[in-house]
């Protein structure tokens, strides 16, 4: 198990690497001469542009820094932003807290209705089968902002239950807290739940037609008990790989949804400096979501190798 976690690790390490080098040269593809243009005032003339250029250290060769770049990241140091001269690690951290209380409601919604709605498609079948199955095709076809436009009209300027706008800290006030990120969540939730429930009704009766599930029905064990202590442990392992790649689609969904709430999270953090050439910002951002998928698909690794032993032996 230990040699299969570091395996999946140094996978992990290859793809942070490929991912921010690939987002360094892009963010750079423009020109050390433009972005320094844009960061100034737009009289600002050639000698300025230069002084600029050579004050930003934009004048090295690329890979130079990249590499200083990287072997500060690696040692916590992200840089310092080209726009407010502050660390870029401080203004990531103070944007942390709202993106992961987004995904962590997103997740728990997500599981805990996704089981729900997958066990009783599967268990029942019937009308709530193609209620499901139905709603896992429309709403996974809908783009998630649209979803977040229609909660706001809604919920927020039509029945006002929650704002439309802004975040609360959970240190500040929980209910403050649970009101802001509600909707977002909701917004970011919604398709990724119906589409894990179809997946887990599929898995649910696949192992039911099982012939070990056969031979525990004749052996006189209730309907319950081979559901919740057999069919659903079984089903869990390719759940969980499912799981993995939805978490990964709630990181995505996280950054257009923060634009339209407002919220001062790492995805605005993204789009804001990647829009005004902040440079160091940009990457901070990139880096701590590219850092998060990497950790995810670390632990979803881990629990499919704990839950399936032909895993970590292949």
């Amino acid at each position: 198990m230990i040699l299969y976690l570091l395996k999946r690790a140094g996978a992990g390490f290859v793809i942070f690497l490929t991912v921010t080098g690939l987002c360094y040269v892009l963010y750079n593809i423009r020109g050390a001469e433009a972005i320094a243009r844009s960061l100034l005032s737009t009289d600002a003339g050639l000698d300025q542009i230069r002084l600029k250029v050579v004050e930003l250290g934009l004048d090295r060769p690329l890979i130079v820094q990249y590499v200083d770049w990287l072997g500060g990241t690696l040692t916590g140091n992200l840089g310092v932003s080209f726009a407010s001269g502050q660390p870029v690690s401080a203004l990531v951290a103070t944007r942390v807290p709202v993106t992961l209380s987004l995904i962590a409601v997103s997740l728990v919604l997500t599981v805990i209705f996704s089981v729900l709605l997958g066990v009783l498609a599967a268990s029942r079948g019937g009308a709530i089968d193609r209620v499901v199955q139905g709603l896992s095709v429309v709403l996974g076809a809908v783009p998630s902002y649209w979803l977040a436009l229609v909660l706001v009209i809604v919920f927020a300027l039509g029945l006002r239950w929650f704002p439309a706008t802004g975040f609360v800290p959970i240190t500040q006030s929980f209910w403050g807290w649970a009101a802001t990120v509600t909707l977002p969540a909701l917004a970011i939730a919604l398709g990724s739940t119906l589409g894990l429930a179809v997946w887990i009704r599929s898995s649910i009766i696949d192992m039911q037609r099982r012939d070990f599930v056969r031979t525990l029905r004749s052996r006189g064990l209730s309907p319950r008990a081979i559901m919740y202590r057999h069919v659903l442990r079984n089903a869990a392992a390719p759940t969980v790989q499912i799981l993995g790649l939805m978490i990964i689609n709630l990181l995505g969904g996280t950054i257009i949804v923060e634009r339209v709430f407002a919220l001062p999270g790492i995805g605005s953090l993204a789009l804001d400096a990647g829009q005004r050439a902040d440079i160091p910002a940009a990457l901070g951002a990139v880096t701590f979501l590219v850092f998060v998928i990497v950790v995810i698909n670390l632990t979803v690794d881990a629990a499919n190798g704990f839950l399936n032993p032909k895993v970590r032996t292949s």
